[in-house]
């Protein structure tokens, strides 16, 4: 038998004394029973939880892009905009399947990175604010009318400030902040 069913079984039992301690026992021991049990059945029930197999899941055959995260369940109109354009943007790497022989699989070289001339730069366009995480098309307009049109604006302006202005906590501006820095990097 296994060590977490054991316990279970242990738990069961502490809450059967339980049970009967309180229409057993005497008025003034009954407390001090049926507490002890309780916590004892508690603890037994936590103690196999803890103690339980741990499942691996093994997959049959390796897949080859990764699935998107699930959708945040929340009520919050921003972080349902924020999960759209992170998973837009999200660029899925394949995973390669790895070989079943014992033969080596050919190494395959990256590419070369080559630097574009002076003549071949192209200026960097602007990143928008709704890129930001936490920050929807309202928000940008809040944003925009306070001055601040882009990420880089948004990543060097002072969050008690925008906070003041906006009317909102600082808390979730530095949040947007703190984003908006990792962006423009």
């Amino acid at each position: 038998m296994r060590l977490d069913y054991a316990l279970y079984v242990l738990a069961v039992v502490f809450f059967l004394v339980t049970i009967v301690s309180a229409l057993v026992v005497m008025e003034t021991e009954r407390d001090l029973w049926v507490v002890s049990t309780v916590i004892l059945g508690l603890f037994s029930m936590g103690l196999g939880y803890y103690v339980r197999p741990k499942t691996k899941t093994v997959a049959a055959q390796p897949a080859v892009t990764t699935p998107p995260p699930q959708q945040p369940v929340t009520g919050d109109v921003h972080e349902k905009e924020a999960y759209k354009v992170e998973n837009s943007t999200a660029t899925q790497t394949p995973i390669l399947p790895q070989s079943p022989t014992s033969i080596p699989a050919p190494v395959i070289a990256p590419m070369p990175v080559l630097t574009p001339t002076p003549s071949e730069t192209v200026a960097v366009p602007k990143l928008e604010l709704t890129e930001v995480k936490g920050i929807g098309e309202k928000r940008a307009e809040q944003l925009k009318a306070i001055g601040i049109s882009n990420v880089d604006e948004l990543a060097k302006a002072s969050a008690e400030d925008i906070a003041k202005k906006l009317k909102i906590s600082p808390k979730i501006v530095d949040k947007w902040v703190a984003s908006a820095k990792e962006l423009a990097k």
